[in-house]
């Protein structure tokens, strides 16, 4: 598969130890997108804070860079978005993948949401299909539907760049698992394939790593790597190999440990739930609904 261009755009990362998360700020030197954003929080007090997300302005408003998009891979399950403070930050309209209201139907039953939660997608900005483009100034941008570790998973092609979500981890870590909603091995297996496909000088910029002690976290590889060493599909690892490797690992997964507030403000584009009468938004915790 051919880039959108030949551009190779500076990639600013910012990595968040607590949940293994990489925030990208991709851009041509005068404006950028936010991809994969993150709320800090602090989940035995239930309290967010911006420390991380302000870490991103400073960087943006220091190199006096214009946001564009705030974009997100998916509706992430291991940490809560940001996309929302950064929007009223900086004005930026927020795009996911059009899969993202198969994901707010589920969920809005898991919570019990009710009627005064839509899901139609409107609380972003933009719902991006395979093939959409989008300028970030002089760089274009091209959406690849990567579905199988979610059903709105997303690849962002920007130049030589490729943000790829939780598709592929670090290649000694392997793949995303398919057991949440809308997840599939055997989506998951084609979308790797259609990002392995990509020019081999492609860089691959990870959402996740969560390396092991004797290495620092990774924040992008290439495809060669994963060709010859991602532990799930390098070597030549065939589908049914795959998808067998896949489905038992996945069963022995313990449930991610911000499942449960994580899903109730990404699904909402980075918002936390509307406050009550006393001001104050709360959480609902969905008693043996999960696991």
């Amino acid at each position: 598969m051919a880039p959108i261009d030949s551009s190779r755009p500076e990639v600013e990362s910012f990595y968040h130890r607590d949940t293994g998360s990489w925030t990208h700020v991709v851009h041509d030197g005068a404006v950028a997108a936010i991809v994969d954003p993150v709320l800090d929080y602090a989940a035995a007090s239930a309290c967010t804070s911006t420390a991380s997300a302000d870490a991103v302005l400073a960087f943006v408003r220091g190199r006096s860079l214009r946001v564009a998009w705030i974009l997100e891979t998916h509706a992430h399950a291991d940490h809560l978005s940001a996309a929302g403070y950064l929007r009223d930050a900086t004005g930026a309209p927020v795009a996911i993948g059009r899969g993202i209201t198969a994901v707010q139907v589920h969920f809005k039953q898991v919570f019990g949401l009710g009627a005064a939660f839509v899901a139609d997608g409107s609380q972003f900005d933009r719902l991006l299909d395979d093939g959409d483009e989008l300028a970030i100034g002089t760089l274009a941008l091209r959406a690849l539907a990567t579905p199988g570790h979610t059903c709105d998973s997303l690849t962002y092609l920007i130049g030589d760049a490729a943000f790829i979500g939780d598709t592929l981890f670090a290649p000694d870590l392997g793949t995303a698992r398919c057991d949440f909603p809308g997840g599939d091995p055997v989506r998951l297996y084609a979308s790797i394939q259609r990002i392995l496909a990509l020019p081999v000088a492609t860089r691959l910029f990870l959402c996740h790593d969560y390396p092991p002690p004797a290495r620092p976290p990774l924040r992008e590889t290439t495809i060669a790597r994963h060709v010859g060493e991602n532990v799930h599909v390098g070597g030549g690892v065939d589908a049914t190999g795959f998808i067998a490797t896949r489905r038992a690992r996945d069963a022995t997964l313990p449930v991610p440990r911000l499942l449960l507030p994580a899903l109730q403000v990404n699904i909402r584009a980075g918002r936390l739930p509307p406050p009550d009468a006393d001001g104050v938004s709360y959480l609902r915790l969905p008693l043996n609904r999960i696991g």
